[in-house]
């Protein structure tokens, strides 16, 4: 496509998008969000850039193949059920680990975190998997 207001507005939007994408990500323990949404909203970004500009270019701005994507988080979210396995617990069994930063708090990191960065590298991945090979064929 051609269009130089949708070129334009592809540049703006991306790390808008990409923004977005990781608050939902990190919203999604205790309120609507979650990986599934995030990794859907990161993907819509990169779908942007290939209708714009092309999948090549999609790639390229991309930088990761989508494939590894979907490996690295298939290999969180199961990690993340292993660890409660190796501490005697059910398997996905949330845990969490309390970190005092001094006075800017406390951060908790937990095991459905982990679950969480999981499925949202899986659906980000397959869903641009999915788009690539769509505009590819076409």
């Amino acid at each position: 496509m051609t269009s130089l207001i949708l070129r334009t507005m592809v540049r703006l939007l991306l790390p808008l998008l990409l923004m977005f994408s990781v608050f939902l990500l990190l919203r999604g323990h205790n309120e609507p969000g979650g990986g599934f949404v995030g990794g859907l909203m990161a993907a819509t970004g990169f779908a942007l850039v290939s209708i714009a500009f092309g999948s090549t270019t999609a790639r390229q701005v991309l930088r990761i193949d989508p494939l590894f994507l979907i490996g690295v988080g298939l290999l969180l979210a199961l990690s993340s059920g292993l660890v409660t396995l190796w501490l005697n617990q059910p398997f996905l069994t949330g845990i969490w680990y309390k970190l005092s930063l001094g006075t800017f708090g406390k951060l908790e990191l937990g095991t459905p975190l982990l679950f969480d960065i999981g499925v949202y590298l899986t659906v980000w991945g397959v869903t641009l998997t999915i788009i690539f090979a769509l505009e590819e064929v076409g």
